[in-house]
């Protein structure tokens, strides 16, 4: 047994509909601009030749539910709801029914982002880990195994910040969907189970500040919420 000189990260995990057991989380990858509607808002061209992809680490996981301290470093915190998807089989350099096959269940998520931040590097041509990977910012509801979702593409997502629709679309607004990820994914890693993607979020976003209570869902999956708290 390895020694450590300090206390090793606690495993993040999510429940899983109709399992004791919960799914661990290993890593966190991203998909940007997934929305057209979403990336003219943000001022920015389309790749529909494929996915561009930031990360989380897996201590920026955070259960629905919860209250999130409003983050240092920025004046300009923002919600974006999310499809999220979690890997339950190695996959590979796969093709796209081989990657649709990996998909254990889906869940619901909110990407949190210091977006002044993200802006800031994005001009400076910077990576956006200040912006992104915020401590908390990798908020998850439960999963649903991915035969009880069905088919992903007439679910409607949505979020309301204090009751307030702000976020209204449909899983088939997806440019890249949820196989084609996978599929792109696993050309540039050893995709595995503990492997999380949240697959990128509808136009509509918007700041939040202490006080407000986001809430939000996917038709078919456990609705998702989180209150701002104060600074800490």
């Amino acid at each position: 047994m390895t020694d450590y000189l300090f206390d090793t990260p606690k495993v993040q995990s999510i429940p899983v509909k109709g399992e004791a057991a919960e799914y661990p989380v290993h890593r966190i990858f991203c998909v940007g601009r997934n929305y057209a509607a979403h990336a003219a808002e943000m001022g920015v061209e389309v790749d529909r030749e494929a996915p561009f992809y930031f990360t989380k680490s897996p201590q920026a996981v955070l259960a629905s539910g919860s209250t999130l301290p409003y983050p240092p470093g920025t004046e300009n915190f923002h919600y974006e709801m999310e499809l999220v998807l979690v890997i339950g089989k190695p996959v590979f350099r796969a093709s796209v029914e081989d990657a649709s096959g990996a998909i254990y269940a889906y869940g619901c998520g909110l990407d949190m982002t210091r977006r002044d931040l993200q802006l800031a590097a994005r001009a400076k041509q910077r990576p956006w880990d200040l912006g992104k990977d915020v401590e908390g910012s990798a908020v998850l509801t439960g999963l649903t195994k991915a035969d009880e979702m069905g088919a992903i593409g007439p679910q409607r997502i949505h979020l309301e910040v204090n009751g307030e629709v702000k976020q209204d679309a449909l899983l088939s607004d997806l440019i890249h969907g949820v196989a084609e990820i996978v599929a792109d994914l696993s050309k540039f890693y050893h995709l595995a189970p503990g492997d999380v993607i949240m697959t990128g979020t509808p136009a509509g976003v918007g700041p939040v500040v202490a006080g407000d209570v986001i809430t939000g869902g996917v038709d078919g999956l456990e609705p998702i919420s989180l209150t701002i708290g104060a600074p800490e």
